[in-house]
């Protein structure tokens, strides 16, 4: 899972230690001519002027592109908190993905990091659709204007949350979201050919999430197929437990699908 708990901002030497290869300070050899470079280490030190600090930071695995390969970096901008009716606080949070091998424009995501339970969420809405900058377009400038619209568009976030908050689930609705969710967690021939008990995926770690509201519900089972805390009969008959989410491209990606199915569902 990702590590979004972090209380304090991490210094780029800890950054550098995680994931060398945001701070390459070139592109990877056979890019082309037309390739412009321009290191995730200088959007560091933007997002830092506009407030942003760093919470986490990843890469993914590679052979063929080791040192110039994708990564990611959370961020974080303490001045900016929502807190709702019901003090459930969470902070807004933007997730960057870029590579310097070519492959990968920057891509910047909403996220959020709840309080209660430590959880990082990443947002999927029709309002909050990521935001891509091609590296031969990127200018601070451009960078301010982007950053500023997302969180011009936090407030849409906190309706959000209101909005699943207020839908109760019964029994037939909680479990379609539970079945749905495992979709999103396995492949169709995973979801197919395994056996579930639904009522351990519900069970909440904690007293806050045992409402049966949609907001509650969904909480307990994204940290649930995140965190791996649950177990399945396999199709060979053996009981295995889950196993947590290391890799960030799945982490954002069943993230933002679960967000996206949740939206849906409390509309």
């Amino acid at each position: 899972m990702l590590n979004l708990s972090n209380s304090e901002f991490l210094t780029k030497e800890q950054l550098r230690a995680q994931a060398p290869s945001i701070f390459a300070d070139k592109g990877i050899e056979s890019l082309s001519r037309h390739y412009t470079h321009i290191p995730t280490s200088q959007v560091i030190d933007d997002m830092a002027k506009l407030g942003w600090g760093i919470i986490d930071g990843k890469q993914i695995k590679s052979k063929k592109s080791d040192g110039f390969q994708k990564h990611l970096v959370v961020f974080r901008n303490e001045n900016i908190v929502i807190t709702s009716e019901d003090g459930d606080t969470v902070y807004p949070q933007i997730l960057l993905t870029n590579s310097h091998d070519g492959r990968s424009s920057f891509v910047f995501r909403a996220g959020l990091f709840r309080l209660v339970c430590e959880n990082g969420l990443v947002v999927a809405t029709q309002e909050f659709e990521n935001v891509n900058i091609r590296h031969t377009g990127y200018s601070f400038d451009e960078l301010r204007v982007r950053i500023k619209e997302m969180v011009m568009q936090l407030p849409l976030t906190v309706e959000t949350i209101k909005k699943m908050k207020a839908v109760e689930l019964d029994e037939v609705k909680t479990k379609e979201f539970v079945t749905e969710a495992l979709k999103i967690r396995f492949t169709k021939e995973q979801f197919e050919g395994y056996v579930f008990d639904i009522n351990e995926i519900l069970e909440p770690t904690r007293k806050a999430d045992e409402g049966k509201d949609l907001w509650s519900v969904f909480n307990v089972v994204q940290e649930k197929l995140l965190s791996g805390d649950f177990q399945y009969q396999a199709m060979n008959g053996r009981d295995r437990k889950a196993r947590k989410v290391k890799n960030f491209h799945m982490d954002i990606d069943i993230n933002q699908k679960l967000f996206a199915l949740a939206d849906t569902m409390a509309s």
